[in-house]
């Protein structure tokens, strides 16, 4: 199965473990530690944000640690900034016309 950063970003389990591994590289037990779900459970959102790219495992020693490359992120950045726009703009016409209608 082909998986995207859409598909990642949208498990609240996987956005946290992002956000975890931006501060800092964590070894895979050390991230389990961390959730109330099974580390199996933890391994397939892993594997799911290796995948997608959002996150490297490099081994170091007999440890493998997990770091974050935000950086994929960008495409989802990119993807709300156009209805960021799109609804700056129109909220400000809504407040134009607010104010008109008030004078």
């Amino acid at each position: 199965m082909r998986r995207d950063v859409y598909q990642a970003i949208a498990d609240p389990t996987r956005r946290e473990i992002i956000n975890m591994l931006t501060a800092e590289s964590m070894n895979l037990n050390s991230v389990a530690d961390r959730f109330d779900v099974s580390r199996p459970a933890i391994s397939k959102h892993i594997k799911i944000l290796v995948e997608c790219g959002l996150i490297d495992i490099k081994q170091k020693g007999r440890e493998r640690y997990c770091e974050a490359k935000p950086e994929r992120l960008k495409e989802v950045a990119d993807w709300v900034e156009q209805y960021s726009r799109f609804w700056d703009a129109k909220l400000d016409a809504l407040k134009k016309f607010a104010e008109s209608k008030k004078k």
